[in-house]
Formats: C-alpha cells, sequence, structure tokens
C-alpha cells in the first residue's frame, strides 16, 4: 500500500515547510552538518545512514503525484502559508525528481569522539538551497542506529575488560543477545537498532535486524540464534510437571546449544534438583550445552547463587587466571533487567566471587534498542555556511543561555592524525576523512557490513 508515509515532501517538520522565503535574498547555497555535542559516552560509533538513505532518498522521489498529494496535505494543515509547489517542481522537471544534494559522512562503525563533524550536506542546484534543512528531519533520525550501535559497543568493551581479566576474550561475539525486537516502538525502529547491535556482536533474535543488514548493507546473515524456550512452552506442562517439560527441551534438542527459562517456579530448585539432580545425566550425556535462564529477581544476587548451585550439580575447574568456569554442558544468560549498568554490576558480582565471565551471556531488549533518544548523545544538525550573491558567509548559534549548544563555523572537514580525530574549518581539507556518499539522488558509496564490523571492532 503506497500511503503518504513513502512521500518524501511529507517526511518533514511542518515549519519547515515554511522556511523557504526566510531565507536572504540571493541565498544559493545552504550547508549543514550533524554532530554528537556531546552526552553519555565520550564517543559516538556511526551507523545506518545508508539504510536512511537507501530508504528515503536514492532515486526519482519526488513525482506530480506526491506533490499533490503533499500539497493536499499542507494546504489543510497550514491553511495561511502556500506550499512551495513550485519549488518541488522544479526538482521534478530539472532533476526528474532526484534530490539536488551532496551529503558526506565519515565512514559507518568509524567511533569519533563527541563535538565533531559526523556529516555534511549541501544543495548542488542554486534554485535548491531551500532543501538543505528540509531535510534534516530525516537525516538526524541517525541518531537513532548510531546510539544504539555506540551503546551496544560499549557494553562490549565492558564485556571484553571482564573477558581478559577471568576468562577467554574469543568468545566475546555472542555475549550480548539481542532481544528488543517486541520492546521498540516499531518494525523500523527493531530492524535498524538490531542492526546496529550486529556491528558488535553476532546474537540476536530480532528478525528485523537481518533483513535490514542483508537489503542495505549486502550481509547475508548477520546474526544467529539457538533453540530456545519461553514460559509458555514450560508453564502449559503444569507447576507439577515443569521437569518434564525440561526433559522435553533435552529430547527434542539432544545437540547443540539449547536455552530454557527456569524461573518459572523456582529458579533455585531448578538448578539444583531438575537441571543439577534428575535431569543430571541427560546434560551430562548431550552433544552440547544447556543454557539455563534466569528471568527474575535481583539479576546480580540471582546470577551469582545459579553458578554456585550449577557448579555444586555439575562442578567446575579452575582455570589458569584463577577463575571458576562450569562444566561445559551448563551455561547460564541473563535475560531480565539488562543494562549497561546491571550488566557491569553482575560481572563484577561474578568476578568478585572468583567466577569466570566465560559461564555467563547476556540477552538484553528495551535498555539496548529503546531506552535512547536523541540527547543520550546530543545530536544535532545546524546551519554552519550559506553563499548569499556569490559571497560565502559562515553561520553560527552562539546562545547565552546555554554554551553547549555552540555550533560550528562555516564548511567543515574531520581529519584523523597520530590517532586523533579534529573538525577543522574548511571544505575538502587534505586529509578529510568525510567521504561522499550521496549526490544527485544517487548513493555514491556503498558501504558493507562486514567492512563496517571491522571498522568498530
Amino acid at each position: 500500500m503506497d500511503t503518504g508515509l513513502d512521500n518524501f515532501i511529507l517526511l518533514t517538520d511542518s515549519y519547515k515547510v515554511t522556511h523557504y522565503p526566510q531565507y536572504p535574498e540571493g541565498t544559493t547555497e545552504v550547508y549543514s552538518y550533524f554532530e554528537s555535542r556531546g552526552g553519555e559516552w565520550s564517543e559516538t560509533c556511526f551507523f545506518g545512514l545508508q539504510y536512511i538513505l537507501k530508504r528515503y532518498f536514492v532515486g526519482k522521489v519526488v513525482t506530480k503525484k506526491k506533490i499533490d498529494q503533499a500539497e493536499k496535505y499542507f494546504q489543510k494543515h497550514l491553511p495561511s502559508f502556500p506550499f512551495n509547489r513550485k519549488g518541488w517542481e522544479y526538482i521534478l522537471e530539472k532533476h526528474d525528481g532526484k534530490l539536488p544534494l551532496l551529503i558526506k559522512s565519515v565512514p559507518e562503525g568509524a567511533s569519533v569522539p563527541v563535538k565533531n563533524v559526523l556529516l555534511t550536506v549541501k544543495n548542488t542546484d542554486p534554485e535548491c538551497f531551500w532543501l538543505t534543512n528540509y531535510v534534516e528531519t530525516l537525516l538526524v533520525q541517525v541518531w537513532f542506529p548510531m546510539t544504539v550501535c555506540t551503546n551496544s559497543r560499549e557494553q562490549k568493551k565492558i564485556i571484553k575488560r571482564f573477558l581478559r581479566e577471568t576468562g577467554d576474550e574469543n568468545l566475546l561475539a555472542f555475549k550480548l543477545h539481542d532481544f528488543g525486537f517486541r520492546g521498540v516502538s516499531s518494525v523500523e525502529s527493531a530492524g535498524l537498532g538490531g542492526a546496529s547491535h550486529l556491528v558488535n556482536f553476532l546474537g540476536t533474535d530480532t528478525m528485523a535486524a537481518l533483513v535490514i543488514a542483508d537489503e542495505y548493507y549486502g550481509e547475508e546473515c548477520a546474526g544467529y540464534s539457538i533453540p530456545a524456550s519461553e514460559h509458555s512452552t514450560i508453564t502449559s506442562w503444569g507447576a507439577d510437571k515443569e521437569v518434564d517439560a525440561m526433559r522435553n527441551m533435552l529430547k527434542t534438542y539432544p545437540t547443540g546449544l539449547v536455552a530454557c527459562v527456569s524461573d518459572s517456579f523456582n529458579i533455585y530448585d531448578a538448578c539444583s534438583n531438575k537441571w543439577g539432580g534428575e535431569l543430571k545425566q541427560m546434560v551430562l550425556a548431550r552433544d552440547g550445552t544447556l543454557v539455563v535462564r534466569p528471568d527474575s529477581g535481583d539479576p546480580a544476587s540471582v546470577v551469582l547463587k545459579c553458578h554456585e548451585l550449577l557448579g555444586e550439580a555439575f562442578g567446575f575447574k579452575t582455570n589458569a587466571k584463577g577463575y571458576k568456569v562450569l562444566d561445559p554442558h551448563v551455561r547460564i544468560i541473563q535475560g531480565d533487567g539488562i543494562n549497561i549498568v546491571t550488566l557491569e554490576e553482575i560481572l563484577n558480582t561474578l568476578k568478585e566471587n572468583k567466577w569466570s565471565a566465560d559461564n555467563i551471556a547476556f540477552g538484553s531488549g528495551g535498555a539496548l534498542l529503546q531506552k535512547l533518544n536523541r540527547d543520550t548523545q546530543k545530536c544535532a544538525f545546524k546551519c554552519s555556511s550559506i553563499t548569499v550573491k556569490g559571497v560565502d558567509r559562515v553561520v553560527y548559534k552562539d546562545p547565552v543561555t546555554d554554551p553547549g549548544k555552540v555550533s560550528k563555523k562555516g564548511k567543515l572537514s574531520l581529519l584523523f592524525d597520530q590517532g586523533k580525530w579534529k573538525t577543522v574549518e574548511g571544505e575538502n581539507v587534505d586529509g578529510d576523512q568525510l567521504v561522499e556518499v550521496f549526490r544527485n539522488g544517487e548513493l555514491v558509496l556503498d558501504q558493507k557490513f562486514v567492512d563496517i564490523k571491522k571498522r568498530a571492532d
């Protein structure tokens, strides 16, 4: 179904429709940039712009039908202001409905300290100076994938540190699993946010993420999962037959990894007397690993006690670093209440009690993909240069009420020298790391997921 949500002209903030006559007379070029002005983390891992460009910008996005549709909406929505039909018809007739814009960005997967330029936009046709900031609304939505990607990457750093100190760093790729599909606001959010997480890890249950990584970034299979139970498949057997439900899991999946939620009634009884008692020999006889999933209570204390109980039941070895590693037939995944804070608390608790991080993986949902906003990394898009009657002018804001919102001046380049990033004034300065990704309706650079992952690592 082709709706107004597929009409590029309508995908903007209402007030931007009124901006075309507000620029100085004689304006022929507007140049703007996007950055993270600060926030929760000191650097951002840039990702997701290519999806936005392919989904909304590439090709003939302006047609007569869409102009008519947009005019109908805006005449009712802004009845006192004339819709810029002439401007959109010009793009249709002169550019065959393709957007006369030039967009440059840092390569996706690059981690750049805050307060640096991440992308720039300018019009390529002097008649379309008003278009540069018209597209701000869509372009700024890159805040979401890049913030999810950064959040995931920061958790990766934490897990890696604990693995380095207590276990095996080679296990890192599957240590944080995306449980977030149901916890986000839309299918698009699930796909784009989930793909952002897969820049850093290989575990996901968010199928939409695989579609985005494949169709927009050329990665045939960006993530993996395993057979697992949910509460309904266990509790439907009844409390008195929980052990039968567990036995069924072991019979149904006789090899490989299998995860089973085990807190439906008594997680401690499940660890000691069911998995570690009645079903112990079945678990040990499997050619694979049972992953026990607690799913309620205080995460750190519950996870620690599960380690202790499973250790008593199945045994453990002490590794070369002096930390306990459970029998390889059993592991734990904590998927309740996981965020960047609780994840580190759990790992700290385990380390203090001499348990290796090898034993545990984490599942995260809303905190991974949803509990973030544009201000998490203080993302902003600002005009920094304008050309009026052939003369370039520096443009900036410097509000007396908030020095943190001072914007950059002029046209910009991003340099990387001796391991440090630096934004400098001037376009296309030698060594500029901003690369052209979009020009006049065409994607100039098609970045592959495998290369993005390498940059982010």
